[in-house]
């Protein structure tokens, strides 16, 4: 197993922390939890977008490239808004990216397990990766239209794979451990 891996075992756990926590927030909020996650992404995107606009006026005042920073960062607050004016509509295009981001995590995870040297946590980043790719092609396979079974999937799916970023973190922390005593 890698020994970066192992030395970074707490942020691994975090992470996993994290997809728990994410889970149990929308099990308490499940009525309102797509509209919730389509103003959290507007407001990333407008805090983006403004955070374009601002490096790109700090380039242009030491003469350099600016123009693009300054439109990526306008298109970014158009589409903060147009999320902001048509919550209903956002919700389709934010399934389909969230789908994709999964399946693109779930290849990632596989792809970096074989990259692992020794065998024992590869096995987990693997589990992963096919839990994580598994809940991208069911999103997808159901669309936007059924929010209630979507919701229910990300709950199971934040649950089992923070369950298994917890069980990797625990993994390379006792390899760690092992290391640290040779």
């Amino acid at each position: 197993m890698s020994t970066g891996l192992a030395r970074n075992w707490w942020a691994i756990g975090l992470r996993g922390a994290a997809a728990i926590l994410f889970a149990i927030a929308v099990l308490c909020l499940p009525a309102s939890t797509i509209a919730s996650l389509v103003l959290m992404f507007a407001a990333y995107v407008a805090a983006d977008g403004a955070f374009a606009i601002l490096a790109g006026m700090r380039a242009a005042g030491r003469g350099d490239r600016w123009r693009m920073l300054i439109l990526e960062g306008s298109i970014n607050l158009a589409a903060a808004a147009g999320v902001l004016v048509w919550q209903a509509v956002a919700i389709v295009p934010l399934v389909h990216l969230l789908s994709a981001w999964a399946v693109m995590t779930g290849a990632l995870l596989w792809a970096a397990a074989h990259r692992l040297s020794g065998r024992d946590g590869r096995w987990v980043l693997v589990l992963a990766g096919i839990v994580s790719a598994a809940w991208g092609v069911l999103s997808a396979a159901v669309g936007p239209g059924d929010t209630r079974t979507i919701g229910l999937w990300l709950v199971g799916y934040t649950l089992l794979f923070g369950w298994i970023l917890v069980a990797l973190a625990g993994r390379l922390q006792r390899r760690q451990r092992l290391v640290m005593q040779q």
